[in-house]
């Protein structure tokens, strides 16, 4: 593994700049609820209310404006498990690039809706994102086509941490931030901006027990290959790449811990944000509740969770906040 400079705060205020204008600043609320049960303040950062119901715009949108016009006229593609597809294909067409997104068998396809509406290409390949990755091999050499991956990329991660500066502003005082963790790239981002800015606040990456890539490739002290597991939180699926450049090491160095929570925890956090909350997320976003919830994370002044994502199956939703116990390993074929 071959590591490059970490993202720098000046690239991703440099990100902000590029970004301002087609992404949502999105807010934080207070949860009454949240912080009774966990004995210290708990904030909520609504990034499922972003634009195209994720945090993957803001990557997405970054990486396209860095593009020249030689790149644009040869289209972008990327793989994905539906958010950063959706980000991309939304930030592709405001541009007017040609995008194609190929996605695994697993993803649902209430997200493989999602990208088609926003006028991308999608292609179904396989049943992981490695498989999906080998066709974005392929356009990137024959079509020319330029590759936008969904978490592993300078601009992507840049991006990403234009949230890390929005919440800094508005919870200055942030002791613990919650953060959903896949590939790395939003806690990555978020990482490097709020600790260049108040290095004493934790960062505490949150992944589901089935298929939780970064956290096994941390403890293993390298990328290697996870399989990819049916899961409420399918939105974080897939592996870091073993070819990883960056989001290992600086998960690896500015994150200040990991933490688990399972199916059954994950369904309790879509039930109280949405109860309690009055929020719809998905599982993926619904991870740092899930952990406040199981009293998981230990802190003493103000803890930010943030809520990544919004983009879930309707009636999976509906299924799992009338109290139904989903088994997702016996619904996918």
């Amino acid at each position: 593994m071959s590591e490059e400079p970490f993202v720098t705060p000046a690239g991703i205020e440099a990100a902000r700049a590029a970004i301002t204008g087609t992404i949502r600043s999105t807010p934080v609320n207070p949860s009454p609820s949240l912080g009774e049960t966990a004995g210290f303040p708990v904030h909520l950062k609504l990034e499922h209310t972003q634009v195209t119901g994720s945090f993957k715009l803001r990557g997405a949108t970054n990486a396209v404006a860095k593009l020249d016009a030689e790149q644009k006229a040869r289209g972008v593609v990327g793989v994905s498990t539906g958010n950063h597809g959706r980000g991309l294909a939304y930030a592709a067409r405001a541009a007017g690039v040609r995008c194609i997104i190929c996605m695994s068998e697993l993803v649902p396809q209430t997200k493989i809706d999602g990208i088609r509406a926003h006028g991308a290409e999608v292609r179904i390949i396989g049943r992981s994102q490695d498989a999906a990755q080998e066709e974005v091999d392929r356009l990137v050499m024959e079509a020319g086509m330029t590759m936008i991956p969904p978490f592993d990329h300078h601009d992507v991660i840049a991006g990403q941490g234009t949230l890390g500066l929005e919440l800094l502003e508005q919870v200055p005082d942030a002791e613990t931030v919650l953060v959903p963790l896949s590939g790395g790239g939003l806690i990555s981002g978020v990482a490097a901006a709020i600790k260049a800015e108040r290095p004493e606040t934790r960062i505490v990456g949150i992944s589901m027990e089935r298929g939780a890539a970064m956290h096994m490739c941390q403890k293993a002290g390298r990328p290697i290959a996870v399989e990819e597991l049916p899961t409420l939180a399918d939105s974080l699926g897939g592996g870091i790449g073993l070819d990883n450049r960056l989001t290992f090491a600086m998960t690896r160095d500015l994150v200040d811990d990991l933490v688990l929570v399972s199916e059954t925890e994950i369904a309790a956090a879509i039930r109280h944000i949405y109860w309690q909350e009055r929020q719809i997320v998905e599982g993926s976003g619904s991870v740092g509740v899930a952990a406040l919830l199981a009293g998981k994370i230990e802190a003493s002044g103000p803890v930010v969770a943030v809520l990544s994502g919004g983009n879930i199956d309707m009636n999976q939703h509906h299924r799992i906040i009338s109290g139904e116990d989903i088994d997702v390993t016996k619904e996918v074929a």
